[in-house]
């Protein structure tokens, strides 16, 4: 086959450093933003971009040759050092070590969607790590708890 083609929608979740609520609403959709700028540089597409104050969730189509690791360090690289630029507030920011990839056919991306941009409400009775555990089972992924947390 000549071409490469491909169509890899994936859920990425990740939280702030120590879960430290960093992301207020004064600048929460500015970083979404910039988020979602950033994986559109690297040749992916960002379907949405979203969460709370400690954590972030991003629906994302992969580029063909980029992988989840590749995009997770660009963006929170990117980000990270776009915000420590915003304000000295922000001298200490740093997002969590790890991440959450969680692949998805396209006949679920709706329902994604609207998860991300719920988040607000879904977030009044459900901390980021139930839900993040809650995913995890999930997906039927193993996990050592000593080491999810950062």
């Amino acid at each position: 086959m000549p071409q490469s083609l491909s169509h890899i929608l994936v859920h990425l979740i990740w939280s702030t450093k120590d879960r430290r609520p960093w992301l207020e609403p004064s600048i929460r959709a500015k970083t979404h933003a910039f988020l979602a700028g950033v994986v559109r540089q690297l040749d992916a597409e960002a379907y949405r971009v979203g969460g709370v104050a400690d954590h972030v969730h991003l629906a994302v189509r992969l580029g063909r040759t980029l992988s989840v690791a590749d995009l997770v360090k660009e963006v929170k690289t990117a980000s990270g050092k776009w915000l420590k630029a915003q304000d000295t507030l922000f001298a200490d920011f740093f997002w969590q070590q790890g991440y959450g990839a969680f692949s998805l056919g396209m006949s679920q991306k709706k329902n994604l969607l609207h998860y991300i941009d719920t988040q607000e409400k879904h977030h009044r009775t459900r901390s980021f790590q139930e839900e993040y555990r809650a995913f995890l089972g999930k997906y039927g992924i193993d996990y050592d708890e000593r080491y999810v947390w950062d």
